[in-house]
């Protein structure tokens, strides 16, 4: 009964806090806007923004516009960070798994550590892992080799003064000028950089230190490298990407939904529908997969590679 009621508190102090947290969030975000349009109205404001209007000039061979391959490469980075995330947040929330899973040392994987049971959620959380790297790989080597890279790496010290000048006309909700088909303003670039060339490579190795594939008798490797170091950062990790893509997701629909969809999901600049439709055909496989991510359909494909146990 006790710990009935110790429940009832606990859920109870939660929503008082997302309560209070709502008018809160309001109040700041109406205090960045404003604080935001009195600093464009300053003439040293105005000043910094005709100095800086946002925008770092590309160097000279880059890309316009995006390859075919470019659109595949973001649903399926989409696809896989969803459940990651998901996955992720059911490991590091404790909930008693439905099952577990333990390795079969045979096949194409093996290490020389002894075969660990691990729940089926952390099972479909390392798949899901080895899945997006291997995208990623992909990834590193299509945007070196057809230099898309030069659209997402800073090549100018300017990027974080028209970075902070894209900010505030964010902030002051007079958007910056879009033309994402020819060049990205310098706070996307900085975004993606930091997506692409510091979180990513952040999150495999932090979640590489934890998995069970790490040699556990590296002892100076792993004295150099505590896990404690990799589940501090591990965490803040997932949540940047969480909070990447609130931001990214309501940008792209509140900056010209149409056009940007049709950037990033049919390979052209304009405003049909057509990227729309790609779009939403990929929002419901991502719902489907969330849906299907259960343990009734999960057992038989982890079998393939383990045994599960309850």
């Amino acid at each position: 009964m006790s710990v009935s009621i110790g429940k009832k508190k606990k859920a109870t102090r939660t929503w008082r806090s997302l309560i209070w947290a709502i008018p809160t969030a309001l109040l700041v975000l109406l205090v960045l806007v404003l604080g935001a349009q009195w600093l464009r109205a300053l003439p040293a404001g105005a000043s910094f923004l005709r100095d800086y209007p946002g925008a770092s000039a590309l160097p000279g061979g880059a890309p316009v516009g995006f390859p075919a391959w470019l659109g595949w490469q973001h649903f399926l980075n989409a696809f896989f960070l969803l459940l990651i995330i998901r996955t992720g947040w059911i490991v590091r929330s404790g909930r008693r798994p439905a099952a577990f899973w333990t390795r079969n040392n045979k096949g194409l994987i093996r290490t020389k550590n002894a075969p660990t049971r691990i729940s089926l959620d952390l099972w479909l959380h390392l798949s899901l892992d080895a899945l997006w790297v291997l995208n990623g790989i992909v990834f590193y080597v299509l945007i070196f080799a057809t230099g898309q890279w030069l659209r997402i790496v800073p090549t100018s010290w300017d990027v974080f003064p028209n970075a902070l000048s894209a900010a505030l006309q964010y902030a002051s909700l007079s958007w910056p000028t879009e033309d994402g088909w020819v060049n990205y303003n310098s706070l996307q670039v900085l975004s993606y950089f930091a997506v692409v060339f510091l979180a990513a490579p952040l999150a495999i190795i932090t979640g590489l230190r934890m998995s069970g594939a790490w040699p556990k008798d590296a002892t100076r490797l792993n004295k150099a490298y505590p896990i404690e170091i990799a589940r501090a950062v591990h965490l803040p990790v997932m949540f940047f990407f969480a909070g990447f893509i609130v931001v990214h997701v309501t940008l792209v629909l509140a900056t010209g939904a149409l056009r940007n969809l049709n950037h990033m999901y049919a390979m052209q600049d304009g405003e049909s529908w057509l990227g729309f439709w790609i779009f939403a055909a990929s929002v419901v496989v991502m719902i489907i997969a969330w849906i299907a991510a259960r343990p009734l359909l999960l057992r038989p494909v982890a079998q393939l590679t383990g045994t599960l146990s309850r």
